[in-house]
């Protein structure tokens, strides 16, 4: 009998002080961790996702995004569709009537200067010929006009111009690769081919070129300035080391302008350097270098505000590595040099490598140091990405080249990753 109770009494499920099964006890606990860990991580999620994911986002589509002409020319696009543009001949007077039915639109609603803006970045000429045909078409009575073509026309020549209508056509979609071809220096033919433009008309690729040349040589500097300095800091007593650390991060203290503006005084021709090395007889009071106002500039003010990134994570590294790696190399017979090329330079790599990608990614989309000592030599791609955005209002360009100096940026990191490996990357 006791043997079956004691049977009986394992085969009961356990639960816990107030009767609930434990199973379910425990399947509640997690659940509420999981809720807990859920709300503080949340605040950082949507940060991130408003802060970083949708402006991104919203980039991405701004460089394809083609509503404009579809939307203020609704009647054209869709008549322009059955027109062959490489048959050479105009479109038909029912496109023209299309035409200036939704020109007429647009000028009442106020909105048709978009679409000549818009199209002005495809081909000069647009906005003008918008404008103009705004005003004039408003004063054509439907029951007078005989040809809306000839009326057109008669209102400017361009509407008689086959490469408008080209251009027109092409864009009519709601997407358009048209600023990433403008991005690439390409533009698109009578045939509706992707061909580079002519040589003196190449400006972005140059400058993707020119902000990767500068941005791997400012990284350089810094490791060749930033190495010595961090091992002194991380050689040094605590106290000490702590004290010249300041003198590291006094720069974070002042302002990006002001010490930019402080190397315009330093490096202009008339400014302290060349005086002093004037005065040195080092080189002519007639033959003053010129470190302003071209790459030479930028180089030497990026790599000093710059320095401090690639200090922090050498320093970190480097205080990590125990004294005894190098003495124990010195006991083993290595002269200074091969203990620190063979023992102590390996271990300082992981810090090089943060310093590095840090540095770079920093450089590359840096902008108000090459706008204010770059000049027409030491400009980088992100100035003419403001440039756009704040003067010639070509969004859909910015865009493009924003989205493709992140792709650029996103390229070196896979290949750092393949290189070196972002498992060695450390910050100490």
């Amino acid at each position: 009998m006791a043997q079956i109770d004691s049977a009986s009494n394992i085969e009961q499920p356990l639960t816990t002080a107030d009767g609930v099964p434990l199973k379910v006890s425990l399947q509640r606990t997690l659940r509420r961790q999981k809720i807990v860990a859920l709300s503080l991580v949340a605040p950082l999620f949507l940060f991130i996702l408003f802060s970083f994911l949708f402006p991104i986002g919203d980039m991405l589509l701004r460089s394809i995004d083609n509503t404009i002409v579809p939307s203020e020319l609704p009647q054209t696009t869709k008549l322009l569709q059955n027109w062959n543009e490489q048959s050479g001949e105009l479109p038909n007077e029912a496109v023209y009537a299309a035409l200036a039915a939704d020109i007429k639109k647009g000028a009442k609603s106020k909105t048709i200067n978009r679409t000549g803006k818009r199209l002005n970045y495809e081909y000069s000429g647009f906005s003008s010929l918008f404008r103009k045909s705004a005003r004039r078409v408003q004063r054509l009575k439907a029951d007078k006009v005989e040809s809306y073509r000839k009326e057109l026309i008669k209102i400017d020549k361009k509407w008689g111009n086959i490469k408008f209508w080209q251009v027109l056509k092409r864009e009519s979609g709601i997407r358009t690769a048209s600023y990433y071809l403008a991005a690439f220096d390409a533009e698109t033919n009578e045939k509706g081919e992707a061909v580079f433009k002519p040589e003196n008309e190449r400006i972005y690729v140059n400058l993707f070129g020119r902000t990767l040349l500068l941005s791997f040589f400012i990284t350089l500097m810094t490791v060749l300035l930033g190495y010595p300095i961090a091992f002194l800091l991380a050689s040094l007593p605590t106290r000490i080391s702590n004290l010249l650390m300041i003198l590291v991060l006094l720069p974070f203290w002042t302002s990006l302008l002001v010490r930019t503006s402080s190397w315009i005084a330093l490096l202009q021709k008339e400014g302290i350097i060349n005086d002093f090395l004037v005065a040195l007889n080092i080189i002519d009071s007639s033959n003053r270098l010129s470190l302003i106002h071209n790459s030479t500039g930028t180089v030497i003010a990026m790599t000093h505000i710059l320095l401090p990134f690639m200090v922090l994570p050498l320093f970190s590294v480097m205080k990590t590595i125990p004294p005894d790696f190098m003495r124990a190399a010195r006991s083993l017979g290595a002269t200074p040099f091969t203990a620190f090329r063979r023992i102590y330079m390996p271990n300082t790599i992981p810090g090089i490598g943060a310093g590095g990608i840090l540095v770079f990614i920093l450089a590359i989309g840096y902008y108000i140091t090459p706008a204010l000592v770059g000049g027409t030599d030491g400009t980088f791609i992100s100035n003419f990405i403001a440039y756009h955005i704040s003067t010639s209002l070509n969004w859909g360009l910015a865009a493009a080249l924003g989205a493709l100096l992140l792709l650029l940026v996103l390229a070196l990191y896979l290949l750092y990753d393949k290189i070196v490996g972002i498992d060695n990357m450390k910050l100490g």
